[in-house]
């Protein structure tokens, strides 16, 4: 585990936390459209291991199951959580040193962009293979909204 700190290019959200120093690329369509770029890097962390130390970000509900968290004055994407959960992920480029979390795989690779992410042999996984993802969507689905 390691300390970092970080917050949005305005310097309006500010935050420390505690983390794990292995980060992953999302190539979902989803991330892919909150960061408009062909992936999103992550690390992720406990809730409980995130303190805020300046103004809170915005959040909005990007899916039935999710809540993306981004500077409400500069527009700094930030932030991705389950709405049923306990761990939140930060995006890499907001984190005040980036290169203190390594990349360690690539999730939804389903959508990867040919070309624009180098074959670096970590490991893969689509976004149907993942169980945990699809028994939250099923839930979503069997909730009335």
């Amino acid at each position: 585990m390691i300390d970092v700190s970080g917050g949005c290019a305005c310097g309006q959200v500010r935050y420390r936390a505690r983390i794990e120093p292995e980060g992953y690329w999302c190539h979902c369509r989803m991330c892919q459209r909150a960061v408009g770029n062909v992936a999103a890097a992550f690390v992720n962390a406990a809730q409980s291991d995130v303190e805020l130390t300046a103004a809170a970000p915005a959040e909005w509900r990007s899916s039935p199951i999710a809540l993306r968290g981004h500077c409400g004055h500069c527009g700094t994407p930030l932030t991705f959580r389950f709405v049923e959960g306990d761990r939140i992920d930060l995006t890499v480029g907001s984190l005040d040193d980036p290169a203190a979390v390594r990349l360690a795989s690539h999730f939804g690779v389903e959508s990867k962009v040919p070309g624009w992410v180098h074959d670096d042999n970590l490991p893969t996984m689509r976004s149907e293979d993942y169980q945990a993802l699809q028994d939250r969507w099923a839930k979503a689905k069997d909730t009335p909204q």
